[in-house]
């Protein structure tokens, strides 16, 4: 437990990021759900648009430091190749 005033107040902040990060997190997999929906449905038009939404939010949650850039780049390089098989 902390003693401080200091670790205190860590604490809280801890807490509250922790709190940010896992909603970031939580919409951030929402979104790609949504996007594996569309491609599981084979619908071209509903992919297309789902991972433009993706794209954004995963790049995001890179910038405020939920995931590491490499991981973000990776996560839509993936969904953009599945993405590209559907279209082939």
């Amino acid at each position: 437990m902390a003693n401080t005033k200091s670790a205190k107040k860590a604490t809280r902040k801890i807490a509250r990021r922790t709190a940010v990060n896992k909603a970031r997190r939580s919409t951030m997999r929402g979104v790609i759900r949504k996007f594996e929906e569309a491609i599981a449905s084979g619908d071209q038009a509903a992919a297309t648009s789902a991972f433009k939404e993706v794209q954004p939010v995963i790049m995001s949650a890179a910038t405020k430091g939920v995931l590491h850039k490499n991981t973000a780049s990776r996560k839509v390089s993936r969904l953009s190749k599945r993405l590209k098989t559907l279209s082939a």
